[in-house]
């Protein structure tokens, strides 16, 4: 369900590809070998400015960023990501006053770690969070394809439009939360476009309908009355109340 192709071996390790945002070359290069060693296929990237352009090209299944990289803010870096992707986000920092805003939902991301840190900790703080990517998609039957902007469930294409795409990923990147229609219109269209909460509605509906054609038993997305709405499986939902 990241923004690649993440999967789990028989014996247990994972592999998919991974962005390392960092400038301290001899520390990149340290992550990079226990990432490797792992199993992952790891790129590093120093240039601040490079990075979200190669993200959009190249889709990596998780990105661990630095909040200090020349040329450009980590916290704009991440915010930038957001903006079209919901690629799994580790931030690397030293400024602990930071932590509320990386986590906060603004930002949005997925877990950070501070330095000075294990190379060992942060390989089993990536294998935690792509677990978790990786088993929503086993769980739930859904696949999604950021660069092809495919969407499949139980292998059968829901045929999305990019927005819808864009709607469902974002949603589904945290099962469970509930996002105003403000919150979508945000993220959904960054250029900060004329929208109506209407709109939202419309492309849920749609989106809605295209998941009932293929699965007409599982429910993925909720209304929450007076709030928004928000991505859980309803088997899994009555899976959970059974037990």
């Amino acid at each position: 369900m990241a923004a690649g192709n993440i999967a789990i071996e028989r014996n247990g390790i994972l592999n998919g590809s991974i962005l390392i945002v960092e400038d301290e070359e001899k520390l990149a290069q340290l992550l990079a070998d226990y990432l490797k060693q792992a199993g992952y296929t790891v790129v590093c990237q120093a240039d601040g400015e490079k990075v979200v352009p190669w993200i959009r090209t190249h889709a990596p299944d998780m990105v661990l960023l630095d909040l200090m990289v020349p040329k450009r803010d980590g916290l704009e870096i991440c915010k930038d990501i957001r903006s079209f992707s919901m690629v799994p986000i580790i931030m690397i920092t030293a400024r602990i006053e930071e932590i509320d805003r990386i986590l906060g939902l603004e930002l949005g991301a997925d877990d950070y770690i501070c330095k000075p840190f294990s190379p060992r900790e942060v390989v089993a703080r990536v294998n935690t969070v792509l677990r978790r990517v990786a088993s929503r998609s086993i769980s739930t039957g859904l696949e999604l394809d950021a660069q092809r902007y495919r969407a499949s469930l139980s292998g059968y294409d829901l045929d999305l439009t990019v927005v819808e795409f864009n709607l469902l990923q974002f949603l589904c990147a945290s099962p469970g939360r509930i996002y105003s229609r403000s919150q979508l219109i945000d993220m959904i269209y960054p250029d900060e476009r004329v929208v109506n909460d209407r709109t939202i509605d419309s492309h849920i509906k749609k989106l809605r309908k295209k998941i009932a054609a293929v699965s007409p038993d599982e429910e993925l997305i909720h209304s929450v009355y007076g709030v928004g709405y928000k991505f859980e499986s309803s088997i899994n939902s009555r899976g959970a109340l059974a037990n």
